[in-house]
This record gives structure tokens, sequence and C-alpha cells, in this order.
């Protein structure tokens, strides 16, 4: 069960020292026509204390587009996507070398405040996990916390918004009051989006949101993605070949290096190209054998 945030520490909203790449006022509205880069990794290697978890990841991840990691367990998919909103620097003996950039700005640079990074890079993880608190409540929390909004209407209509663009407005909009624990599997999931969403992120990361729903479910969280890619970026990390194939517009396919000396799995990107062409016609042997099922 998640902790009860009225238990946990207040992360205030601070500006960074260095400026992350302006943002439109208020809620993003049309997409822009420009498909700019968002991140950009260079020679980017991950490391847990002596452990190098992944080694010489350089891609792009471009705005509006889903993007989705896919390869065997252990191969440093979801330890690559918390480097995209800092969630690395939670684990004391991680670090991270090469290059990492956010709209051209080092996403790790000293001056760049982490609690930023989260606020602007959203999360949702594998397992659905609402907070103890009405559905209301776990809407409103993020911008309380960030003091995006006070309350009263205001609040209201983040909550609207929030709930509306995740699909789910319909569904609860006559029960704001009831507890999120009393929401089925995947509208628990779709109300964690909506949480996420309410902070109006530019990116939001999702770590296999779909292994603990239902085909029904799972459809609606697809759909939901194609939706909203219109305002935000989207980098998923599946297991699943032909969600990776339906919903994303770039696919990067990750495996891991034995290290038979040290009896280590070090993660390194295999190939990173539009979708179609990963799927049909992929460059290289360890991706073609990947997605027809011929191992991993």
């Amino acid at each position: 069960m998640a902790p009860d945030p009225d238990t946990a520490v207040e992360t205030r909203r601070t500006e960074p020292a260095v400026d992350l790449a302006p943002q439109a006022g208020g809620h993003r509205g049309a997409p822009r026509p420009s498909k700019a880069v968002v991140f950009e990794t260079e020679a980017l290697n991950v490391y847990y204390g002596a452990f190098k978890a992944v080694r010489d990841v350089s891609l792009r991840v471009h705005e509006h587009e889903i993007t989705a990691f896919i390869g065997p367990s252990g191969c440093g998919k979801t330890t690559m996507l918390r480097c995209f909103n800092r969630m690395n620097d939670l684990i004391e003996t991680a670090r991270v070398e090469g290059t990492l950039s956010y709209h051209g700005v080092d996403l790790y640079d000293p001056g760049v405040n982490p609690v930023e990074v989260r606020r602007r890079v959203g999360m949702v993880f594998q397992k659905p996990n609402p907070f103890p608190k009405s559905i209301y409540e776990n809407v409103a929390y993020g911008p309380k916390v960030a003091r995006l909004a006070k309350g009263g209407t205001a609040m209201d209509e983040i909550v609207e918004r929030s709930l509306r663009q995740a699909a789910l407005w319909d569904e609860v909009k006559d029960r704001l009051k009831a507890s999120a624990m009393g929401l089925s599997g995947g509208q628990q999931q779709r109300l964690c989006i909506a949480r996420c969403l309410a902070v109006d992120p530019e990116v939001i990361l999702m770590d296999e949101p779909c292994s603990a729903l239902d085909p029904i479910a799972t459809g609606r969280i697809e759909d939901l993605m194609d939706e909203i890619k219109q305002q935000y970026t989207i980098i998923i990390v599946t297991h699943n070949m032909q969600q990776a194939a339906r919903v994303s517009d770039r696919t990067a396919f990750f495996t891991a290096e034995v290290n038979e000396t040290s009896d280590t799995r070090t993660g390194i990107l295999v190939e990173y190209d539009a979708t179609e062409t990963m799927f049909s016609n992929p460059g290289d042997e360890r991706t073609e054998n990947y997605v027809t099922g011929r191992f991993g």
C-alpha cells in the first residue's frame, strides 16, 4: 500500500538554478507542429556501486511521440527509464555517467533541481499505487504540494480536467469523495495517470503500466496513451511486443551482456528506430530474434 501522503515530507516546488527550458504558460493545448528532441543521451552509463547496470546508451526521444523500451528481463530498461526523471538519485549507490540532456540542458547539472525535474517528467508505475484517500484527494495532492492551486474552483477544475484526460471522469464524477481503494485495477491505474497529469508535466514515463491489468483495461490504457500523446511525450517500458507494436512511434531494443568473470549482466542498447522498421525490418539479428520470439 502506498504511504499516506499526509505523513510524507513535503517536496515544495522550487525553480532550479539552471533553467530546464521554457514552457508555455498554463496547460498545453494543441501540440506544436515540429517533433523537437526532448531528451538526448550520449554514452550514458548507469552504475549501482561498482556494478555497471547500463552501458553506452545513445538515443533521442522526440516530443509528442510514444517511445517504447523493450528487451528481456534484467537488460536495464527500467534503470534507463528512471534516469529521465532522476529517480535513480533516490538510490544511494546509483550514479550516472555520460550525457543526458533535456531540451539541451544537462539534466544532471548540479544546478538542476530534481524536484522540478520530477514535476515536468511524471511517472506511472507497474502496479497502481493510489493513496488511501478519496479519488478527489488523490488527484488534488500534487497540485496542492506544487502550489498550482490552493483549493476551491481552481482545484476543482484541475481535478476534473485531469480525470477527463485520463478517461475516468464519467466513471467517478458522482463519487469523488469515495475511497480510491474501491476502484478496479484498471480504474486505479487511470487514476494514477490522472494524478500524474494534474501537475501538468511535459513527459510521462510508464514502467509496464498494463502488466497487472486484464485485456480490456489494457486496451483502455493504450487508447488513452494514443490520445494524450498529442499533449505529452511518453516513454514506456513493456515486455508485451504486441503492445509496443500497437502504441509506440519508436522502439529501443535492449539486451544484457553477461560478464562471466563477475557473473553480472550489463544492459546495452542494440537498436533504436521507428517501430514499424524495428518489427518489420530490424537491422540487427538480435532484434529480429527477440521480436519474433526466438529468444528472450
